[in-house]
């Protein structure tokens, strides 16, 4: 069996990536945390939001690393509503993604792309997709290396 075929590769650089950590679940949570941070024209680029074991969530998102200062400000403003245990941040991070066409009918897509990664010695920080997206958030310094791995692993148009 031969390289999977994928429309391209994406990449973005000079990223933060901010973490709201252990929040008690609830509904409009992640609406509150990223709309206060939207409301300060801040541009949130990727996001990612789990529940662990115990029922806290963790949201996770990434901005240009010019607003990480107030990205923060904002987020320690809305302590007292949301309760988070920890607010993390991480950078310079990138994101590399792939894309399409027709993502849903090709089942090993994602294994491909992460074997790569990991290969070359990459560690992913974080994990998003869509139908037709397979994006990741990786530090800032590994994305020609990861430019790279992933050219050898997929067939490129």
């Amino acid at each position: 069996m031969g390289k999977i075929k994928i429309g391209g590769i994406l990449q973005n650089k000079q990223l933060a990536q901010v973490g709201v950590m252990s929040v008690p679940d609830r509904p409009g949570l992640p609406g509150e945390i990223l709309g206060a941070v939207g409301k300060e024209g801040i541009n949130i680029q990727f996001v990612v939001q789990t529940v662990d074991q115990h029922g806290h969530g963790n949201i996770i998102f990434c901005i240009d690393c010019k607003n990480l200062e107030e990205t923060l400000k904002v987020l320690n403003g809305l302590h007292p509503s949301v309760g988070q245990k920890k607010i993390t941040h991480h950078s310079p991070v990138g994101i590399i993604s792939i894309f399409g066409p027709h993502f849903r009918e090709k089942p090993s897509i994602a294994g491909t792309m992460f074997t790569a990664l990991g290969n070359a010695r990459i560690n992913i920080l974080a994990i998003s997709t869509s139908i037709s997206t397979l994006s990741c958030v990786i530090d800032e310094t590994f994305l020609p290396e990861a430019v790279k791995a992933i050219s050898e692993a997929f067939e490129l148009p």
